[in-house]
Order: structure tokens, then sequence, then C-alpha cells
């Protein structure tokens, strides 16, 4: 997903909105993670309140929490972040993080998007950066303002200490449009191992997270693209493997996990499997994962209960669901499936699916 053009996009239209779009606060009653699950094992992609800062986003936030989501995956936008070589701008991150986690959830930061004196730029494509140890240099800065011994938590005591607790490395590099043109999972793996070691220094208690990775027909197949990870040593080089395992129903999603559960068996590693992008639109142009309301309702239903029920044998770390409300088209009105995947419409409206997720959720906590 191109979130960068999904924020922009936001922006404009939530300021109007975000007056009377508040929707129920958070009520003393948070449902847990299922038995033996991480504290975060539901998660929630929210680029509305990222967009929208202020009353509204707190609003969102209480109620996100208040449905059990206990982490947001958000990119940071290393582009907008280093804005000359060394020097860093945190000032918009330092806000989110701090929202979230005055609402008692984290972030899973995706470490993404080099700025143009660290990669090649173009309109269309996104490019690792020229050189690989940036990205770790990038990650390490990450860790030292938000780890477990975060600069942001003493420079603000008032803020609850919630640091993150796992980097997400990039985003999709099987996917032509974020790999310059040419996904390469060697190469892919060399940027793994070049960044491992700056973020572990900075905190080893850091967890590595390859990028969530999808099944697409535009880009390498995982069946191809994860064993060529693991052929070139990859293993060494994360904690945590991430797939984007969109299917049409709950039962697709779940035989994509176990699909890769069993390319991880044939290489012998026993690291655990973040679901970190996933969802069903109810509208949209057609896409197997359009599904209408009551679809989508009833398959956030369906797969919350199956990744619970199928956890422990899956190892399943946990899912982020893509995501909280919708997005408006892009620049020039193109319209994608994936801008109407939210719980919310554009307009702020509740669907069928708000209620779901909120229901599965509770139905599952330990």
């Amino acid at each position: 997903m191109r979130r960068s053009i999904i924020v922009t996009a936001l922006v404009a239209s939530l300021v109007a909105l975000s007056a009377g779009s508040a929707h129920a606060q958070a009520t003393p009653n948070r449902p847990a993670p299922p038995k033996g699950a991480p504290s975060d094992f539901v998660g929630m992609v929210s680029e509305d309140t990222f967009a929208d800062a202020g009353a509204y986003r707190q609003a969102q936030f209480a109620t996100q929490a208040s449905f059990g989501v206990r982490v947001l995956r958000q990119t940071f936008d290393w582009s907008q972040i280093e804005v000359a070589p060394g020097s860093y701008n945190f000032s918009v991150y330092d806000s989110f993080v701090g929202d979230a986690a005055r609402a008692g959830m984290t972030v899973l930061p995706i470490l993404f998007h080099a700025p143009a004196f660290r990669a090649r730029q173009s309109p269309t494509l996104t490019y690792p950066p020229t050189k690989y140890a940036d990205l770790g240099d990038f990650g390490a800065v990450v860790v030292k303002r938000y780890g477990p011994n975060g600069t942001f938590w003493t420079d603000n005591p008032s803020v609850p200490k919630l640091p993150i607790k796992a980097v997400q490395l990039w985003n999709e590099p099987n996917l032509k449009a974020y790999w310059g043109g040419k996904p390469d999972p060697k190469q892919y793996t060399a940027l793994l191992k070049a960044a491992y070691k700056p973020i572990k220094a900075a905190a080893r208690s850091i967890e590595i997270v390859t990028a969530g990775m999808p099944q697409s027909r535009i880009g390498v197949k995982l069946q191809k693209f994860i064993p060529a990870m693991y052929k070139a040593g990859a293993k060494k080089w994360f904690d945590t493997l991430a797939i984007n395992p969109y299917g049409r129903t709950a039962n697709a999603v779940i035989k994509n996990i176990t699909r890769v559960r069993d390319i991880m068996k044939q290489f012998h590693d026993g690291a655990q499997i973040w679901a970190s992008e996933l969802g069903w639109s109810d509208v949209g142009p057609t896409s197997p994962q359009r599904v209408g309301a009551r679809g989508q309702a009833a398959q956030i239903t369906k797969f919350v209960k199956l990744a619970a029920r199928k956890r422990r044998s899956l190892k399943l770390r946990g899912f982020v669901y893509f995501g909280w409300r919708d997005a408006p088209p892009y620049a020039g009105g193109k319209d994608f499936w994936g801008l109407h995947t939210g719980l919310l419409t554009l307009g702020g409206q509740p669907k069928p699916a708000y209620v779901a997720f909120q229901k599965a959720v509770a139905s599952v906590a330990g």
C-alpha cells in the first residue's frame, strides 16, 4: 500500500470531519490478548490518526485501545525524518508515539523510504538505500529515540513509558514498486544483514521484523522469494518473519500463513510469523478482497477467531488489520480496493465491520 499518498489525501479530508466524527470513547473494559499471546497480538494501521493529530486522534486512539488494539503499525518515513545527513526531525512522530502511549498502545515502526541523499529517487518506484548499512544507522537512531532507553521517554516523563519493542525493515520488497522495479531476495537479505547489527547495538532487546511480504501476482511470489532469502543466509538477520497475507477469505489468509510456516520448517526456522497487514474491502474496484459490507464483517470475525485458535501451531506473533478508516482516492481520482478496508467509512461512520472487530477480539480475550 502506498501510505505516503494515503496520508497526504487524508489530511485534507479529515480537517473538516475531525470535530464531528469522534466515536465511542474508551471504556474501562479492554480485552486482553488470547491466553499466552503477546500483549500486542492485536494491531491496527490507522493512517487517519497519523494525519490528524489532536482531539480526533485522541478519541480514535481511545476507541482502538478499548477494542483491544495494543500496537499501531506506522511507516516512519525516513525521508521526512532525516532532513539532512545526520540531522533528524522527530516532532511529528513524537506526537504520534506519545498519544499512542497515553492510550495504552505501542508503535511498530516501518523503516521505509530513504531520503534523496541516501537512495535513488523516482516518482513511481521506491528504491532501497544505496548503502544498506544506512538503514541500520537510521534504525539505531529511531531505537535510541523510542526504544527501552529512548530519549523520548526521559524528555517526556509525564508520558506513560511504552517503548517500541520491534522495528520492521522496509515494506513489501517482493513488489517492483518498493524495490526499484527489480525485487531481489538476495539483495533484501543483504539489507537485513547490514541493518541488524546497528539496531541491535542500540538496544539488544529490539525485535527485528522483516518487511511484510504479500502473496501478489504483481511481484515475486512468496514460495520463491522467502526460500531465496533463506538460501542467502537471512535466518541469522531477523527475529520475526512478517508477511502481508491478504486473501479473499479468512481461511485463505490462514492458508497463506500456513504455507509460509511450511517453508520455514524446510529451513529449520522456528521463528514467529507476524501477519503485519491484512484486510477486506466492502466497496471499491473489483478485487478478490472486495467482499461487501456483510462479507467484510464476517471475514474479520472468522479470521480473529482462527488466528487465536491456530496461534500456537502457526507460531503466530500477532496480526495487524489494515485499516481503521477508509481513505480518499489517490491524486488524479484513481480508486483502489485497499482504500476501502476501513472499519469506518471515509466520512467516519462505523461499518458492520467496526462492531464485528470489537466483538471478535473480545470473544478471544484471555
